[in-house]
């Protein structure tokens, strides 16, 4: 996106990002520009602390981060920065993300890491909860949020109406 960013993504290594697009794919849905990187907390400390620290300045609302295996990326940008910071914890080990899991929300007192689902559904969530988190102080980002809600129930009803259908059909 062209547009200033408000929302930065930040990922622990490149084959994160399958599961981080799900972030932007829903910042782009309701037009909020945004950057995307990778940082690691191990491997490049000095760029995630840099770049956590500086985001602030640069109109960055609030930070999306994602990682897998022991996950300290989040805990490390949470320690080094005053925005949210939004935790999705990636399935990259035997232990199917709940090592990631548990390292993204085991936070210590005083550095919080607002922490998702492991996985697609988890890095979405954080997207959407960087719209909220924008719409706070936006009117017209609450408005669109509003209609996303609405277009979400009136999708569940459609399903509830063709279940009914699929059920008469079968006989149930």
């Amino acid at each position: 996106m062209s547009e200033k960013p408000l929302v930065g993504i930040l990922m622990g290594s490149d084959s994160d990002y399958e599961i981080m697009a799900e972030a932007a794919k829903a910042l782009k849905e309701f037009g909020i520009p945004f950057e995307m990187t990778v940082s690691s907390a191990h491997r490049s400390p000095e760029r995630t602390g840099k770049y956590a620290r500086e985001a602030r300045s640069r109109g960055i609302k609030a930070l999306i981060v994602g990682a897998g295996a022991a996950a300290h990326l989040a805990g490390v940008v949470a320690a080094e920065s005053t925005l949210p910071v939004l935790g999705v914890p990636i399935d990259a080990t035997a232990l199917n993300g709940l090592d990631a899991l548990l390292s993204t929300v085991q936070m210590p007192a005083g550095i919080p890491v607002a922490t998702f689902a492991v996985g697609k559904a988890g890095a979405r969530n954080a997207g959407i909860f960087a719209v909220q988190i924008i719409a706070s102080a936006d009117a017209g980002m609450a408005d669109k949020l509003s209609d996303f809600k609405k277009k979400m129930a009136v999708g569940v009803e459609a399903k509830g109406e063709a279940l009914q259908k699929r059920m008469a059909q079968d006989g149930l």
